[in-house]
């Protein structure tokens, strides 16, 4: 079986030249470092290094092994590092996830505070929210903003334990120069003939709400093009290509697009801070109660 000291010592012999000079850096006996090598070579069936009259040398396999086994050893360098900042201060880097919309208007003053009474560092993650729960079941995330349909949810299912912070309701984004901008209510029966954007997930929340309410009006949508990009949303919408389905939090009017309610009720989105099921760290609770207190 292999062992991290088998990696630590093809290393050693790599970086020293020698068996000898190997041991004495290890603080070893030339005996351990040699049946250390042994168990290695006899692992792989292959000779990974090579001894003459003018000393040794690694063999191509060895070169591989010594490459991958630093890689190995560098990151459980790194784990170990980790796991002594979670240890000694909780948790030293907070990684989170959020999609684009509201994570710019509800996370900033959240991170503010929680910087202010400790010194922890934030990585954020852009993407939709079923990308988001592969992360966080994957352990790359800590924590994540995600949303769903609150009348036909999926990420109930998806084992996260999820707080719900907002609901808002769905419209139909329109180009603020265009005919539709004058109504105050949108019918989906007379929507028929026009082009929408798409989400590139098809059980996203968005394309979800898209699909029912077309298809209650006996048509399935028509698709220009699909998108996650809210600045290529809002660019297409406002030329009038295409319509969208939105929330208020999401739109931007100042980009020339407006938001119309429609007479068939779309549903509402709900957005959720999400982690794993278990023990939070410290860190993740605080933000987590500085999200709800946001958005009561």
């Amino acid at each position: 079986m292999l062992s991290l000291q088998q990696f630590r010592v093809l290393i050693a012999i790599r970086d020293a030249g020698s068996l000898t000079k190997a041991a004495e850096n290890l603080g070893y006996g030339t005996p351990t470092v040699t049946h250390h090598l042994n168990l290695l070579e006899s692992h792989f069936g292959a000779v990974l290094l090579e001894r003459s009259s003018r000393g040794i040398r690694l063999t191509p396999l060895g070169e591989v092994a010594v490459r991958e086994a630093e890689m190995i050893m560098a990151r459980v360098d790194g784990l170990e590092r980790t796991m002594k900042e979670h240890r000694d201060a909780g948790l030293v880097t907070l990684r989170l996830g959020t999609f684009a919309s509201l994570g710019s208007k509800l996370l900033p003053p959240a991170i503010k505070t929680l910087q202010s009474n400790s010194p922890i560092r934030i990585e954020i993650i852009e993407a939709e929210p079923l990308e988001l729960v592969g992360l966080l079941n994957r352990g790359e995330l800590d924590a994540a903003l995600l949303y769903d349909l609150a009348d036909d949810p999926v990420l109930t299912a998806m084992h996260l334990e999820l707080l719900p912070l907002l609901r808002e309701p769905y419209q139909v984004l329109v180009s603020s120069s265009g005919p539709f901008a004058k109504l105050k209510v949108l019918d989906f029966t007379n929507l028929a003939g026009c082009s929408w954007v798409r989400t590139r997930h098809e059980n996203e929340a968005t394309e979800r709400v898209l699909l029912r309410a077309c298809r209650a009006a006996g048509y399935i949508p028509t698709e220009f093009m699909r998108s996650d990009d809210l600045s290529m949303i809002h660019g297409l919408v406002s030329e009038g290509l295409c319509l969208a389905v939105m929330t208020k939090s999401a739109a931007n009017p100042t980009l020339g697009v407006t938001l119309i309610p429609t007479k068939q009720a779309l549903g509402e989105r709900i957005v959720y801070f999400a982690t794993r099921t278990g023990l939070m760290p410290n860190a993740v609770t605080e933000l987590r109660d500085l999200l709800k207190a946001l958005t009561r």
